[in-house]
């Protein structure tokens, strides 16, 4: 009975996917600008030194997605799955026990960052003269990691209750706030690095307090005390199905780490210098980040209507939901391409000035390193796809593939060989190699979804 009265299992995939993917996309952008806003005011008021610095900065931030989608996706998929076999006793524990841990690692990430700073934004790849521009920013901005950590996470488990929108809501509001102050301390009071700082954790918290509110009148099921008794049978399942977004994202952050040493160390032997490529990387992966935040929503929006349906045994609306969210993938990505290609120095003025040298170097990096943009959709759809249908091995692998497997190995032999040049085609190489493992891993999981759907039938 469950089955047929959630519009997940019967609503048409079109109206289901316009339904969760837009806010979805709405709010994955809205966060991406996050990172960007502050970027484009340091670049303007503090110069290159500064745009540096949000780059060191970049992987903590990435640590906090990374727990945020741990928790947030296993939570969600975990309930979605569970609702869809009819197990409506069970589910309240999911969304509980994922919303306490999001809180609770976002506490132990802050006191990690406060007592090792320094030595963090060296391992980060910090030059010397980035150094006390990242160390303003982080000690501010790490006060407001738990926030930042359940009102992205939390955002999931609000989508996996049917309410998209106020997921999206969260985000806006958190991100208008932060652009607002971000004008206010940088410009209006001088504030600089520690204006941005304050800026972020007083929208992140905003975006928190939204998240907090909302668990109170949860629609689905009540949300009870009981429920937030933290259960490691529950913690266990929800960290098995969002490991595969989870560890993406350790994966894009021990790559920032990598390409940050790689890049101060080859920028020295090269015409650039240390800070340069540092600072123009950073400015590149902040702007494909709102490319990926479009395709991550895409994913994130099909979450829900891929789990119910493959708990309910509809394999022919997975299927479907999968298909769809890759032809949008597609048009988005060969938007960003064209772009990309044609107006890289434009893009980059919007994050200040710089010397000859330094619009040299970013040119070339955004138009190379960015060059398979076009096919980038597949790889986080996919892996997406395997979590959403409980298998999360899968998902796994598809999440190492580009970051881990691929872009790792080629940033550190690619230099050896061609010095900082490597560094530039690596990017490529590895989404090209990325796209075609992903096609051949779904295509065999389709063949086995065939098998299932004649078995049902006899």
């Amino acid at each position: 009975m469950e089955n047929t009265k959630n519009p997940l299992g019967s609503e048409p995939i079109s109206k289901l996917m316009l339904k969760f993917s837009v806010p979805s996309i709405i709010a994955m952008i809205v966060g991406a600008l996050y990172n960007i806003v502050d970027q484009l005011f340091i670049g303007q008021a503090v110069g290159t030194l500064g745009n540096a610095a949000t780059n060191i900065a970049f992987p903590l931030s990435t640590s906090c997605i990374a727990l945020s989608l741990l928790f947030g996706i296993g939570g969600a998929s975990c309930f979605n799955l569970s609702m869809g076999r009819g197990e409506k006793e069970k589910s309240p524990f999911f969304i509980a026990n994922a919303a306490i841990m999001l809180f609770s690692s976002g506490v132990v990430l802050f006191i990690i960052t406060q007592l090792f700073l320094t030595q963090l934004l060296k391992a980060c790849g910090s030059p010397t003269d980035v150094l006390p521009y990242a160390q303003t920013y982080v000690r501010i901005t790490s006060f407001g990691f738990p926030f930042l950590i359940l009102s992205v996470g939390g955002g999931h488990l609000i989508r996996a209750d049917g309410s998209p929108k106020v997921a999206m809501i969260c985000n806006i509001l958190g991100a208008v706030i932060n652009v607002i102050l971000d004008a206010v301390f940088i410009f209006g009071f001088n504030m600089g690095m520690a204006g941005a700082a304050y800026a972020t954790i007083i929208g992140q918290i905003t975006s928190a307090i939204v998240v907090i509110m909302y668990m109170k009148n949860f629609k689905t099921v009540p949300l009870l005390k009981k429920h937030f008794k933290l259960n490691l049978h529950y913690i266990k399942e929800i960290t098995s199905i969002g490991m595969a977004s989870g560890i993406n994202q350790v994966a894009m952050m021990i790559v920032q780490i990598i390409l940050n040493n790689s890049l101060r160390y080859y920028g020295g032997l090269s015409i650039y210098g240390e800070s340069i490529p540092i600072a123009c990387a950073g400015i590149t992966m902040k702007v494909s980040q709102l490319f990926f935040s479009v395709v991550i929503g895409l994913s994130q929006g099909s979450q829900p209507i891929e789990s119910f349906n493959y708990g309910a045994k509809k394999y022919d609306r997975v299927k479907e939901t999968y298909i769809l969210a890759n032809k949008a993938g597609a048009v988005i990505s060969i938007i960003a391409f064209v772009l990309f290609q044609l107006f890289p120095r434009q893009i980059i003025s919007l994050f200040g000035s710089g010397s000859e040298e330094y619009y040299q170097f970013a040119v070339e990096f955004f138009r190379i390193f960015l060059f398979f943009i076009c096919i980038n959709f597949i790889q986080p759809i996919t892996s997406t796809f395997f979590t959403s249908i409980g298998k999360p091995i899968k998902g796994i692998f598809l999440s190492l593939t580009r970051q881990i497997i691929y872009l790792l190995p080629l940033i550190i032999i690619l230099p050896l060989f061609f010095g900082i040049d490597g560094i530039i085609f690596a990017g490529p190489v590895a989404d090209f190699v990325a796209a075609i493992t992903c096609l051949i891993t779904i295509s065999i999981e389709f063949k086995n979804m065939k098998q299932l759907e004649l078995a049902q039938q006899h």
